[in-house]
């Protein structure tokens, strides 16, 4: 029979993460993304319990976990807040990850310990302003060699983790060369403070209030050529990889909002009295939680299927864009209708349902939208393809 409980390991790490959202992240977070502040603090603890080297061995500083295990540490975190979530994400996802996958023996063992101790963060320049999801077509961004060195000139945007006073690089992808009229990408790591290198001032964004994201320039930035990442010119299937992975933990991510809509929705609905009753008396009140609930449960189910394909070493393309486009829908719902049921109070700052609202959306965009996962989806069941 298949069975979908935790097992005692990975259940501890679970109450664990849950504890430290409840104690340390609740009472705090709302003050910080109302101010717009990235919360230090919390990340500091976040590296003490190890979240940023769960995925990684413990030769390289990390916990000798698995994925799964990292991905239910973002499930229980943004059950109480996505800025926490997402810095989490993108440091180990898109940031560390991509050292510990394609990194030489040297960077590895340069970048990953502090990176895997939450002592520093990682970020990954892949989004340009003109590219969206088309990365290939879209990309500007270009690499030269000269002298024993890469020269990088361009722009990325909307790069998660990219400012704060804790970045210590920056994993950009540019096109440094051409073949059969097709770009060669390959990716570079630019080392934070590096000269040619700007940062951006923080986006006033939406929702994601307390994380960090930015826009980055490069102008004749220069680094050593033993800064290349992986082979020269597998920059964008080393990017396809990590895309598929940071899929999975997105919909960890996305699914786990959908339960922290639940969560609040219970408490509140048996606090809050409207004719004479707690609503949860209402029949209306409670098929709408009913509803939010079995949203939450499908994406939960989507993401352990596809993170346990994915520690299992199986192919996950399209499980991953499954529990993406899953998650991603579920929590946008969760949080429209989060906010239906505490009415006036929902449209309040104060609440958690308000920031869970203003979070949602990007759950949808970011990653690849829901529309690409639709087409991945759809190529992986052989559609759209040409006849033979």
């Amino acid at each position: 029979m298949i069975g979908f409980s935790l097992d005692d390991e990975h259940e501890a790490l679970r109450r664990t993460v849950r504890d430290f959202a409840r104690q340390a992240v609740t009472p705090v977070i709302g003050e910080f993304y109302q101010r717009g502040e990235f919360p230090y603090e919390l990340v500091t603890e976040m590296g003490k319990l190890g979240l940023f080297g769960l995925p990684f061995p413990e030769e390289h500083g990390g916990m000798g976990g698995d994925f799964f295990a990292f991905c239910l540490a973002l499930h229980e975190l943004a059950r109480v807040d996505s800025s926490v979530a997402i810095t989490l994400e993108a440091g180990v996802a898109l940031g560390a990850m991509p050292i510990y996958l394609f990194g030489t023996a040297e960077q590895r063992e340069r970048w990953l310990p502090p990176l895997c101790r939450g002592e520093r963060l990682a970020a990954f320049g892949l989004t340009e302003p003109g590219g969206g999801s088309d990365i290939p077509g879209g990309m500007r961004t270009t690499a030269s060699l000269d002298d024993g060195s890469w020269v990088i000139n361009g722009s990325k945007s909307f790069i998660t983790n990219s400012g704060t006073a804790i970045t210590s690089l920056v994993t950009a992808l540019a096109i440094t060369g051409r073949s059969d009229d097709r770009p060669e990408i390959s990716a570079i790591i630019v080392p934070s403070g590096t000269p040619g290198l700007t940062v951006g001032p923080e986006y006033s964004k939406v929702g994601w209030c307390a994380s960090d994201t930015r826009e980055l320039s490069f102008s004749d930035c220069r680094v050593p050529a033993a800064n290349l990442l992986g082979e020269r010119g597998r920059g964008y299937a080393q990017f396809l990889r990590i895309l598929d992975e940071g899929r999975v933990a997105i919909a960890a991510l996305a699914a786990g909002l959908a339960q922290g809509c639940v969560d609040e929705c219970v408490r509140y609905a048996g606090e809050r009295s409207a004719f004479g009753h707690a609503i949860g008396h209402y029949q209306a009140i409670q098929f709408k939680i009913a509803d939010m609930e079995a949203r939450a449960a499908t994406a939960r189910l989507a993401w352990y299927d596809a993170a346990a394909r994915l520690v299992a070493g199986e192919p996950v393309k399209k499980q991953a864009a499954i529990a993406k486009l899953t998650a991603g829908e579920a929590a946008m719902a969760n949080a429209r209708d989060a906010t239906q049921v505490f009415g006036g109070y929902g449209y309040m700052n104060e609440f958690p349902v308000a920031r869970f609202y203003r979070d949602a959306k990007v759950l949808e965009i970011g990653e690849g939208t829901s529309e690409v996962q639709r087409m991945l989806i759809a190529r992986e069941l052989g559609l759209g393809r040409p006849a033979r």
